[in-house]
């Protein structure tokens, strides 16, 4: 995970997944990207072992060993992105661990394959009209076309260097220059959608299925972006009849590729990401609903030990 006194322990998602490891008796090992290494191609990591409790003196840390992490029955992969190549090579160090026998939660290989923001594209039907391009003369067509587009990288979080652009923008040039590092690199363009104002909706799959509601992330007054941390109110919603259409459509391919935890982001009835580095949500939907989403996926990564 990323260091443990940087994250906010009311909203963290990690904290929540810890909580319950504690709950269920599990010895909890705790890890940075700079404690991976491979000697001899085994997968190894010094760690640290951690205790946790939902308090404001919220953690504990001591016992620092050097352990093969084969010999852990199970590592969750909670390092936020960016997905760069630092995070690649954890991968890596990740995969040879599930060869010595640990579940890593989620299958490293997934990690790399299902970026972000491409993988919609396995979902066509799902999602808004898209295109991915290092062409700036593609995305001045595609802004030509639909008058009102959303851009943004393949890789960050968080709401960051997410511009949506008009026909009459005079910035657009800048904008898809700065995208694509002068068409250097992919960039995403999508149609503009305009039932972000009613929310950017975060939905989590367990194993593949939904939890039954979303937390619709509305943006503040002066920003498109449906992004708690760039100041948009979280509020509760029962998945519709759409939302559970679209987890239909994903979660059997998720599941199948090993993604055990992922969250989607649907923005009126498309289908806009589909989160699997380090997916966030279960603090905010597990007060507004009395639940304890962490006790299903640990229920799940137990069935998927067997």
């Amino acid at each position: 995970m990323d260091p443990i006194e940087s994250i906010a322990p009311y909203k963290d998602s990690t904290l929540a997944m810890l909580l319950e490891a504690e709950r269920r008796g599990i010895e909890i090992h705790y890890m940075l990207q700079d404690d991976l290494k491979l000697v001899g191609g085994e997968a190894q990591a010094v760690t640290k072992r951690l205790h946790v409790k939902d308090a404001k003196e919220w953690w504990e840390i001591s016992e620092e060993q050097l352990i093969s992490l084969g010999s852990l029955d199970v590592i969750l992969m909670r390092k936020d992105p960016p997905f760069d190549m630092e995070y690649v090579f954890s991968t890596y160090v990740l995969a040879r661990a599930e060869v010595a026998g640990a579940l890593v939660v989620n299958k490293p290989q997934a990690l790399r394959d299902m970026n972000e923001k491409a993988f919609i594209s396995w979902f066509p039907q799902c999602a808004p009209e898209t295109i991915i391009t290092r062409s700036m003369k593609d995305m001045k067509e595609f802004l030509s076309k639909h008058g009102e587009i959303v851009v943004k990288p393949l890789e960050g979080m968080g709401g960051k260097s997410i511009f949506v652009v008009k026909s009459e923008d005079n910035n657009a040039n800048v904008i898809f220059e700065t995208l694509t590092e002068n068409g250097r690199q992919f960039a995403m363009a999508q149609v503009f959608i305009p039932e972000i104002s009613q929310g950017d909706k975060r939905i989590l799959l367990i194993d593949g299925d939904p939890i039954p509601y979303s937390l619709a992330r509305i943006p503040p007054t002066d920003d498109y972006r449906g992004n708690l941390v760039v100041g948009a109110i979280g509020e509760g919603r029962e998945l519709s009849a759409r939302d559970r259409w679209i987890c239909s459509e994903v979660g059997p391919k998720l599941r199948m590729n090993g993604v055990i935890f992922a969250g989607i982001d649907v923005i009126g009835d498309y289908l806009t990401e589909i989160n699997v580095t380090s997916p966030t949500g279960i603090r905010e939907l597990d007060q507004i609903y009395n639940l304890n989403i962490a006790e299903l996926l640990f229920d799940a990564i137990e069935r998927n030990l067997k």
